[in-house]
């Protein structure tokens, strides 16, 4: 039997432990070792495994995803999640809509510290939820708006996603987070457009608050997120001109929020040791995956599977177009199942020879892959930030209501995709102007 059928079987295998709830982390192990078991042997699988699985982590790069995961804990500590949401009530609220526009709103500026949409997702929804069912707001959008806004952190950077994906395909993890910028702030502009719109055409949804804020209040807000300004001024204008790599960007980041969160006060032992715990916890899931991810792709390798699909593709003539296409398709359908950063080690060894033969721009791609893992987030069954949403409201909202209301919002992100799917500039744009080392 030919090693591309062994590749194919392989696949199966490692589909049907995922779907009987083997970790992915180890069913990627399992199904890698076999395979290579199989077409090479014991003694080129040993070899293979004793500098794959140390060089798989052991990448400066790396330092990137524990840095920007501090960050966001400690920002959180520091109660920038609050001045987010607080800053943009009093600018928006007097808008139909506007607590949930301003849930949007910080959700974007969390997100650009957070790195996370599921701590995004924790920390605005337990700001955000309870002040919108306060003032009359219907549960659906109160419950949607959070669980779909928080997602926004996977494409506004620092992605944790985005740094992932970097490292999968050899791409600059500056460039890369560069390119998340115009794309989030255009989904976060078109979730508060969809809120807009809905509220207006029906009051009921969201009634409009009873108090009044003044011009002198909006600008004195201002002063809350200073903090978060200054760390998004820090890490996007270092990336951006060069002076500092994604990597001392994140060390700088992280820095930046420890000392917020001792200006505010915030820092504790308990806090520091929660932060972290967090961090360290987070950072051994994603490294035992892409453990797991490096022995899956020598196999797919030595199968020969990615160069055959590779071959396939450009045989049947397929465009470019009919080929992004077939990515949304699968990864929508992977977006029920799996979480994020799994869905890309799982597809990216097999499409990135696809990708490289027909000349795809790697960084848009990349764009798209994210926007797909931020549908995937909030797509049933699985929707990661839905069910933390439901942790967060506990029993006073079913789980089966919260679900309903992310379903304008996924059509809206959609839309969304679709934008930059045909309009690849609106992502190259600032990497393409960026100046430096990247």
């Amino acid at each position: 039997m030919e090693s591309h059928y062994y590749g194919l079987f392989g696949f199966i295998i490692l589909l049907a432990l995922i779907a009987v709830r083997i970790p992915i982390a180890f069913a990627l192990t399992l199904v890698g070792l076999g395979g290579l078991f199989t077409l090479s042997g014991p003694d080129a699988t040993f070899a293979l495994l004793s500098s794959q699985m140390y060089s798989s982590v052991a990448n400066n790069t790396l330092t990137a995803v524990p840095l920007f995961l501090l960050m966001g804990y400690f920002a959180y500590h520091a109660g920038l999640t609050r001045a987010c949401f607080d800053t943009a009530r009093l600018w928006l609220a007097r808008l139909p809509g506007g607590l949930a526009i301003a849930t949007v709103a910080g959700c974007a500026l969390f997100g650009a510290c957070a790195g996370s949409g599921v701590a995004a997702a924790g920390a605005m929804g337990r700001v955000s939820i309870p002040e919108m069912l306060r003032y009359g707001y219907d549960r659906k959008l109160a419950c949607g708006s959070v669980a779909a806004a928080a997602t926004l952190a996977v494409l506004i950077p620092p992605s944790i996603v985005m740094v992932v994906f970097a490292i999968l395909t050899e791409v600059s993890i500056g460039r890369l987070l560069m390119a998340g910028y115009l794309p989030g702030i255009l989904s976060a502009f078109l979730l508060m457009a969809m809120i807009w719109y809905r509220v207006k055409r029906d009051p009921s949804l969201a009634p409009e608050v009873p108090f009044e804020i003044t011009w002198a209040q909006r600008f004195v807000s201002l002063k809350n997120i200073w903090g978060i300004t200054l760390l998004i001024m820090l890490v996007l204008g270092g990336i951006y001109t060069g002076f500092v790599t994604a990597t001392e960007a994140a060390a700088i980041g992280a820095l930046g929020a420890f000392v917020l969160m001792i200006f505010a006060k915030q820092l504790s032992r308990t806090t520091f040791k929660d932060a972290m715990i967090e961090t360290a916890r987070t950072t051994g899931m994603i490294f035992l995956l892409l453990v797991g991810a490096s022995i899956f792709t020598g196999f797919m390798a030595i199968s020969g599977v990615p160069q055959k699909l590779a071959e396939a593709i450009v045989e049947a003539k397929l465009s470019v177009a009919v080929v992004i296409l077939i990515v949304c398709i699968v990864y929508i359908f992977l977006g029920c199942f799996l979480d994020s950063i799994s869905m890309m080690l799982l597809t990216l060894p097999v499409l990135l020879p696809v990708l490289k033969s027909l000349d795809i721009n790697l960084i848009w791609f990349g764009i798209i892959v994210v926007k797909l893992v931020e549908i995937g987030c909030i797509t049933p069954p699985f929707g990661i930030t839905v069910y933390v949403v439901k942790g967060v409201v506990g029993n006073s909202v079913p789980l089966e209501e919260v679900f309903r209301g992310i379903w304008w919002f996924l059509f809206m992100e959609i839309f969304t995709l679709i934008i930059l799917i045909f309009f690849p500039v609106i992502s190259t744009i600032l990497p393409d102007m960026m100046l430096g080392r990247g």
